[in-house]
């Protein structure tokens, strides 16, 4: 049994910098473009596995130039797929604004947008043996709810990253360990605007009352915000040179956090160790690709950088 699972979609990445994002009817030049592996899953899975996690991931992948992708760039990274093959492989079209960094996103999942109850049920075994269990909601909503029960049932530590922002269920929230929403995504569970610590707090404090174990929310710059019913620490960010992308810090994130707490790390290093992997990750392109090593990790913790 691997020691964290994780549920989830693998889409292709088309990546695209340029300065602005076009008008309806508007074609402009961009600068950039790259293709590769990428889906909230999948990356959080490359981020475990990179980071020293021993991952499984579960989900649906075409048989097709965009499956193989995938299944070359999980090899690298020593996550193991438990698959359905079949159907064509989806693919996420991603802008990045020249200046900034920052990306604007759009999701085809494909076949494993068709993750179903039963694919989860076929893999009961493994879902509910795994020491930390995490999922997202790329994948059907009906799916993702079914796997935290299994892993809540067989004992695991389980997380849901509540990503892309939508209507959750309060009886699949209260079976979540820990839910790591960012600013924008607390704010659409929680119906709190986050614009500070104090808000983020009082968003925190809503998920709380939905029956969430813990909520993890990552606030950028500014780190992230452990809270829970007995106490609330503000973990700043980690730097570990110029941004470059932001696309997958949120993912690096999740999969460092699931790897620690996967090793026995407490709930605090295991953010700690979560914001190195972030940190890492937007000081270079791509999603996946941006994934760090396990070496990189320790010697950005071990130098204290802040």
């Amino acid at each position: 049994m691997s020691a964290v699972v994780i549920l989830g979609v693998f889409v292709a990445d088309v990546s695209f910098r340029a300065d602005r994002l076009p008008r309806m009817g508007e074609t402009i030049l961009g600068q950039e473009f790259s293709l590769g592996p990428g889906g909230k899953g999948s990356n959080q899975a490359v981020a475990a596995g990179r980071a020293g996690g021993d991952v499984t991931f579960v989900s649906r992948l075409g048989e097709d130039t965009f499956g193989q992708i995938a299944l070359d760039v999980w090899s690298e990274a020593g996550v193991t797929p438990a698959l359905t093959r079949g159907g064509d492989t989806g693919a996420a079209f991603i802008f990045l604004d020249a200046a900034s960094g920052e990306n604007a996103v759009i999701v085809a999942p494909g076949v494993a947008g068709t993750l179903s109850v039963d694919d989860v049920d076929a893999r009961a075994d493994l879902i509910g043996g795994a020491r930390v269990f995490v999922t997202q909601l790329e994948q059907p909503m009906d799916a993702a709810f079914r796997a935290l029960q299994v892993a809540r049932d067989g004992g695991a530590i389980t997380i849901l990253n509540p990503a892309p922002a939508a209507d959750v269920p309060e009886e699949m929230l209260a079976l979540c360990d820990y839910v790591t929403p960012n600013e924008t995504e607390a704010e659409s569970l929680s119906g709190i605007a986050v614009h500070d610590l104090t808000s983020a707090r009082a968003a925190a404090d809503a998920l709380l009352s939905m029956g969430v174990g813990t909520v993890l929310m990552t606030l950028g710059a500014e780190g992230a915000l452990l809270h829970s019913a007995d106490r609330s620490l503000h973990v700043p960010a980690l730097s570990a040179g110029p941004v470059v992308a932001t696309v997958g810090a949120g993912d690096a994130f999740n999969g460092g956090f699931a790897t620690a707490l996967s090793e026995g790390a407490s709930a605090e290093d295991a953010v700690r160790f979560a914001t190195a992997v972030a940190a890492l990750s937007v000081t270079r392109d791509g999603a996946a690709a941006s994934m760090p090593h396990r070496q990189e990790i320790d010697a950005l913790l071990q130098s204290g950088a802040a």
